[in-house]
């Protein structure tokens, strides 16, 4: 059986020629752990938008697709393509489950919810030519004792960060803005691997350089202080995501340190109260977001805080106060967001039950256009604001000053090359992507990455 497996590029990636370095960062680790379940005489080939030309004239005997909201138009041309010569398509991912009356239109077949334990009965049915319309995961959801990740499927030297990996599923938070809840409903919403698949995958991966794409690295700490005892002596350093309370609670970032994390994703999002209760993050309540940053600082974990701009809360000064602070606890690097009411999140639900939803042109739903209605800023303030924002903190300036509040010279040539690295050498990224040399650049990534002297006196 022939089975092909398409990751769509999203709006903003307009050509595999063309795109900003974050599209060439990590492979389709999704497509790539559903390959996993194939039979070994299956021909099977995977292709990601982001990074390569589709060929889509080719005659596969089945199409798996996954879809975004924001590729979610490329996603249904490309099942439109492929249907209308006869050929069996498949849908699945965060948007379908989402809309699965709109992705019925374009698909023989659909996925709800996660995949891992509706796709080898999909696949049983499809063999017996007794295929159901949907295939809908709610009870006996594990990502134990599956399969390991075709990783021979992905095309590695056309990424920045092969070496992705997603040990959990879901998040234990329920932020009303995410996307998790719908996704995972009807069942188990944060479930994990065992620390010895996850040591024997790391152990399969090549380098030094590890990403955890999961939601919450931490999210079970019982787990990832297990994991880090396993990886202590492994010689990694990877780069994960975690929230404010995980970062201050115990000592579970120490031995996240140990073991070798040198980056994390953080989750500040805002700093109005009323915004947190507003958004049911109420971990993130009362909670000392620069003791945090200082903790981390002290552990020379570098970090990337995002933050959420639009809540009802905000008010013209919301843009300044957010970079001022990024600056003045210099993190590495920030990732703006405008609010964006996801299909299938509660804040979704309500401003249409409010009449707040002004367009449900999805290639809009990218964090960087306003699609409801705003309260206390207009919708061009709100967009101005959240570019001015991104200018406003990558200044070459602000990269210096906050490079210059470290107290080690490592320390600040590290922020200060990774920061630039990172945001002011966009065609400089460009040429490396289209001449091939992406895995040129992960040594110095690495040494980017590399340890930096802890102050015992700080602990």
């Amino acid at each position: 059986m022939k089975v092909k497996l398409i990751l769509p590029s999203l709006t903003e990636a307009k050509s595999a020629f063309w795109r900003p370095i974050k599209y060439s960062l990590f492979p389709p680790i999704g497509l790539a752990t559903l390959a996993a379940f194939l039979d070994n005489d299956d021909e099977i080939e995977l292709q990601d938008q982001h990074v390569e030309k589709l060929i889509l004239d080719d005659t596969p005997d089945l199409v798996l697709i996954q879809v975004y909201i924001t590729n979610a138009k490329r996603a249904y041309s490309i099942a439109k393509q492929y249907r209308d010569r006869g050929i069996f398509v498949a849908l699945g991912g965060l948007h379908v489950t989402a809309l699965p009356e709109e992705a019925d239109i374009y698909a023989d077949t659909i996925f709800i919810g996660p995949a891992e334990q509706t796709f080898p009965d999909f696949i049983k049915d499809f063999k017996a030519k007794r295929v159901k319309k949907r295939y809908i995961s709610t009870n006996g959801r594990t990502i134990q004792n599956i399969p390991p990740v075709r990783r021979d499927l992905i095309k590695r030297e056309k990424y920045l960060v092969p070496n992705s990996l997603v040990i959990s599923r879901g998040c234990p938070h329920h932020c009303d803005f995410c996307y998790k809840d719908a996704f995972f409903q009807g069942g188990i919403s944060f479930y994990t691997q065992r620390v010895d698949e996850i040591l024997t995958e790391i152990s399969r991966l090549k380098g030094k350089h590890l990403y955890f794409l999961d939601d919450h690295l931490l999210g079970n700490p019982k787990l990832a202080s297990e994991l880090f005892e396993g990886m202590r002596g492994m010689n990694r350093v990877f780069q994960g995501a975690a929230t404010v309370k995980s970062i201050l609670e115990g000592d579970l970032i120490e031995k996240a340190a140990e073991a070798g994390l040198r980056s994390l994703f953080v989750g500040f999002e805002t700093f109005s109260a009323d915004n947190l209760k507003q958004s049911n993050k109420s971990q993130n309540l009362k909670l000392d977001y620069e003791q945090a940053a200082r903790r981390l600082h002290d552990l020379g974990i570098m970090i990337n805080g995002s933050f959420v701009f639009g809540l009802d809360n905000d008010n013209s000064d919301v843009f300044r106060r957010t970079v001022d602070w990024g600056v003045k606890n210099a993190i590495t690097t920030a990732t703006y967001h405008i609010l964006t009411p996801y299909p299938g999140t509660r804040l979704y639900d309500s401003m249409v039950y409010g009449g707040r939803i002004i367009t449900n042109n999805w290639d809009l739903y990218d964090t960087r256009h306003v699609v409801y209605e705003t309260k206390r800023l207009t919708s061009l303030e709100l967009e101005n604001g959240y570019w001015w924002s991104y200018k406003e903190f990558y200044k070459w300036n602000n990269v210096i000053k906050t490079s210059f509040s470290h107290d080690t010279f490592k320390h600040q040539m590290k922020h200060l090359f990774y920061t630039g690295g990172w945001k002011k050498f966009e065609e400089f990224w460009n040429v490396i992507i289209n001449v091939g040399g992406l895995q040129k650049m992960l040594p110095l990534l690495e040494l980017l990455l590399s340890e930096i002297e802890i102050d015992k006196t700080k602990k």
